[in-house]
């Protein structure tokens, strides 16, 4: 992954936007990473990876609370402190 000082991005955005289309471009001040430019199309990638990542989990931990006889009823009654 390529990086380029703040100054440079701030200098050459437009070419830096074009090289973001290949590949992300890490931006660097002092020393230290502080930001990533990547084009849209990886975006939705790493979007949709998220999503996806959670939607597993909590299918996993609704699977895990119905095991445990977690219900709707018990939930709601959790919920609203009429049942400790």
């Amino acid at each position: 992954m390529k990086s380029v000082p703040a100054t440079e991005a701030k200098n050459r955005l437009g070419a830096i936007l074009d090289e973001a289309q290949r590949e992300p471009i890490v931006i660097r001040r002092q020393d230290r990473d502080i930001a990533v430019v990547l084009s849209m199309a990886d975006y939705e990638r790493l979007r949709a990876g998220n999503i996806q990542a959670f939607l597993e989990l909590r299918n996993e931990v609704a699977a895990q609370a119905a095991a445990s006889g977690l219900t709707d009823e018990r939930l709601a009654k959790l919920l609203t402190g009429d049942e400790a």
